[in-house]
C-alpha cells in the first residue's frame, strides 16, 4: 500500500464532549472528512482510529472502515505521530495521509492536491495551513510592512513517509507546505470554534461546494 487515509477518532475528547460525532451541517463531524477522504483517487484506503465502538458504528456507516485503536493510544496525553505510526505497522504502508476530523471543511480535490504536491518533489511530508502574522510585543511601534509571517499547519492534511513518522517525527526536515483559503483553515478546538465551522460549512455548501457526507 502506497498511502493510507488516516482519520484519528478518539472517544473521550475534553474541550467538546463526544465532537468528533457531534452533528455540524445535519451530520456527524466526522463524516465531513470521511467523504473527503472516500472521494480522493490517490489514497489507497481510508481508515479511522478509534476506541470507540459509537464512533467506529458512525463511521463505518459513512462507508469508512476502522481500525481498532489500542487504549494506551487513546489517552489525553496521546500524540497524533503515534496513533499514525501504529496504523503504518499494522498495514504496511509507505506514507500516511493524516486527516483530522476538527477540520472538516475541504473543498473537493483539496486531499489529491496535497498528495500530488508531496509527489512533486523529494519531501518528507507536506501539510495544509495558512501564514500568520508574527507581531511584536505590546508597546513595541512597527510598521505593518515590518510584520513577519509563519507557517501554520491547520491538521487539514499532512502526508508523511514511513521512514520519518517511524524516527519520531511526522514532519521530518524536508517539510513542505500547501497554504489553502481561510475557509480551509478551520480547526475545532472549542465550541467558538465550533460554531464557526458551522457558518463556514453553511456558507460554502450554499456557494454550490458539493461536500456533504452520505451514508452508504
Amino acid at each position: 500500500m502506497n498511502f493510507l487515509g488516516l482519520i484519528p477518532a478518539r472517544g473521550g475528547s475534553k474541550g467538546i464532549l463526544r465532537k468528533n460525532i457531534r452533528p455540524i451541517c445535519g451530520h456527524p463531524l466526522i463524516a465531513w472528512t470521511i467523504r473527503a477522504a472516500l472521494e480522493s483517487k490517490l489514497l489507497d484506503e481510508v481508515l479511522v482510529s478509534t476506541e470507540d465502538d459509537e464512533i467506529a458504528s458512525v463511521s463505518r456507516a459513512y462507508g469508512a472502515k476502522v481500525l481498532e485503536r489500542p487504549a494506551e493510544l487513546a489517552r489525553d496525553e496521546t500524540i497524533s505521530r503515534d496513533v499514525v505510526a501504529q496504523a503504518l505497522e499494522v498495514t504496511g504502508a509507505r506514507h500516511s495521509v493524516l486527516l483530522q476530523p476538527t477540520s472538516p471543511v475541504r473543498s473537493r480535490g483539496l486531499i489529491d492536491r496535497v498528495v500530488a504536491a508531496f509527489n512533486g518533489g523529494a519531501f518528507d511530508s507536506m501539510a495544509t495551513g495558512s501564514e500568520h502574522p508574527l507581531y511584536p510585543p505590546h508597546g513595541v511601534e512597527h510598521r505593518r510592512q515590518d510584520i513577519k509571517y509563519v507557517f501554520v499547519n491547520d491538521g487539514s492534511v499532512i502526508v508523511s513517509t514511513r521512514e520519518t513518522v517511524m524516527a519520531r517525527s511526522l514532519f521530518g526536515s524536508r517539510a513542505g507546505v500547501l497554504t489553502t483559503s481561510r475557509e480551509e483553515n478551520v480547526d475545532i478546538d472549542d465550541e467558538f470554534d465550533f460554531w464557526l465551522a458551522e457558518k463556514v460549512l453553511e456558507r460554502v455548501l450554499a456557494r454550490g461546494w458539493d461536500i456533504c457526507p452520505q451514508k452508504i
